[in-house]
């Protein structure tokens, strides 16, 4: 039986599994500031992961991750931008044996020249103290008064201990790819699209014998949510986020955002082991674990640390939402900092959500919040992955964000805008699940236009248990019948106000938009 045919098969348990553990999660969007100490450190701030196969036309087979970092950057917010930390070591971890330990990580670090463009000021050249000093349309053009520069290692097995090799340009050979300004204005960069474009590269990734895609640079936020309105104690009327007729009646809080990605398109043979087609992958960042600031920074360098100790790890993100909502307060510097293999330490923020009762506080609807404790589904969902979907034939149970490389993607348009459960749901429940088309939404993975928003809020609620009904038609259980979604059918209807499907996004590779420009007209 193929693997296709064995996901359709065991569908009911995962739609289950999926409303328990949205369940728990806030209607939030990215994990944006979700720590005490990440506020401190923006510049390695992990915001979002996205893992999904390729739905590029004739790229089907490959894989594409998107590291995002540096969250809510103001496309004004010159004259020195969003540049990354040469300071900082970000990775992108892949877990190929279900063991919850990383088997291959890509490793980034970057590095910022100054390049001192000056102009005769009285009869003498004075640095400008600008980023650039003219229109900018190539890389490393002569007016950037700065080159942004990245290069990447992939390590097998431990990611400090493991064989480590340099990713290269399959054009020449480089081991050091130039990343390109922020979007700055369409006076600087007058076609930003076409300036991005030259810095996809078509790489060489050891160990691997297909060519693979690389782009570091900045994108416009794919998130859609009514943030403000969301962290004032969801201050919206409950008129208001059960009518589906205003799915998209407020504006994007963060529409006009920025955000800087990491993206990787990689074969899914050079990430899957044997004949294990499921693979975990989570981010990090870290730094040096005692550092002092240099005094006398080098001419043409921006100020480093001179560094000392074990790379420290302050920065985690594997499935969206789960520090920000799920962890509680006192642990989510120690989350930020751990592993995947010692996640047992938070299991009774899982196994015991705090996010329903507070929702249920939120909307002023007593009695509302879901009653099937202790959350061992979330268990599932969370730490292993759901059997027969994307849960490894063997696995520890670690939080991270799961992907079934069998089961091919869908082009865009097709795409359910709430993943497997929306698809589900709008073929009319398990029963006719023939005539679904997309089955490769979150939590199998997850897309730029999987709406984690509305998902949530629709099963926070109780919504999925409700459909499951006391005969168990969807495969959930005893612990969830309706007696345990006190809210009932309404739970179906609530959404944001913001309508995550129409966030603009590009038809292949890097998939996220072109960034806001600080001044000028509109993104080509």
């Amino acid at each position: 039986m193929s693997t296709f045919s064995r996901f359709t098969r065991r569908v009911l348990p995962l739609a289950a599994a999926v409303a328990a553990a949205f369940g728990s999660l806030a209607v939030q969007a990215s994990s944006h500031r979700e720590a005490p100490f990440i506020t401190t450190a923006p510049k390695v701030d992990g915001t979002d992961l996205y893992m999904f196969m390729s739905y590029e036309a004739g790229r089907s087979d490959f894989v594409t991750l998107i590291a995002n970092y540096q969250p809510l950057q103001a496309p004004y917010g010159g004259p020195n931008y969003f540049k990354m930390d040469p300071n900082a070591l970000y990775e992108i971890h892949i877990d190929n044996d279900g063991d919850a330990k990383e088997d291959l990580s890509f490793q980034f670090r970057f590095d910022n020249r100054l390049n001192s463009i000056a102009l005769p000021i009285g009869g003498k050249n004075v640095p400008i103290a600008l980023t650039q000093a003219g229109t900018v349309s190539d890389p490393r053009a002569a007016t950037l008064n700065v080159n942004e520069t990245f290069s990447v290692d992939v390590v097998r097995g431990d990611r400090r201990g493991g064989q480590r090799a340099a990713v290269t340009n399959a054009a020449g050979g480089a081991k050091v790819f130039d990343k390109p300004v922020d979007n700055i204005g369409t006076k600087t960069i007058p076609d930003y699209a076409a300036y991005a474009a030259k810095h996809i590269y078509n790489v060489n990734v050891p160990g691997c014998n297909v060519p693979a895609k690389l782009f570091v640079g900045q994108r416009k936020e794919a998130f859609a949510v009514n943030l403000g309105t969301i962290f004032d104690l969801v201050n919206a009327p409950v008129s208001v986020i059960t009518d589906p007729a205003l799915i998209n009646a407020v504006p994007n809080t963060i529409d006009d955002a920025n955000v800087t990605s990491m993206a990787v398109e990689i074969h899914k043979s050079c990430l899957t082991r044997g004949s294990e087609p499921v693979i975990g992958a989570w981010t990090t960042a870290s730094l040096r674990q005692g550092s002092l600031l240099d005094p006398t920074p080098k001419k043409g360098h921006q100020t480093t640390a001179i560094s000392g100790g074990a790379w420290t790890q302050v920065s985690r993100l594997g499935m969206p939402l789960v520090n920000e909502v799920v962890i509680g307060l006192p642990d989510k510097d120690r989350f930020n900092g751990s592993k995947p293999k010692d996640d047992g330490q938070f299991a009774d923020y899982v196994t015991n959500p705090t996010f329903p009762a507070l929702l249920e506080i939120a909307l002023a609807l007593p009695n509302t919040a879901p009653t099937n404790l202790p959350r061992t589904d979330l268990v599932t969902t969370f730490l292993t992955g759901i059997p027969g979907v994307n849960q490894p034939g063997k696995v520890t149970a670690s939080e991270m964000l799961r992907l079934n490389t069998a089961i091919p993607p869908v082009p865009f348009a097709q795409q359910n805008r709430l993943g497997i459960v929306g698809e589900i749901l709008r073929v009319g429940g398990p029963q006719n699940l023939g005539q679904a088309v997309d089955l490769a939404g979150y939590p199998n993975g997850r897309r730029p236009k999987d709406d984690v928003v509305d998902i949530s809020l629709v099963a926070v609620m109780g919504g999925l248990c409700v459909a499951n009904g006391d005969n168990n038609a969807l495969g959930f259980g005893t612990s969830c019948k309706p007696s345990a979604a006190p809210l009932g059918a309404t739970a179906f209807k609530l959404h944001d106000g913001v309508d995550q499907a129409v966030v603009p996004l590009l038809p292949g590779f890097p998939y996220l938009f072109t960034p806001t420009p600080g001044a000028g007209a509109a993104a080509q």
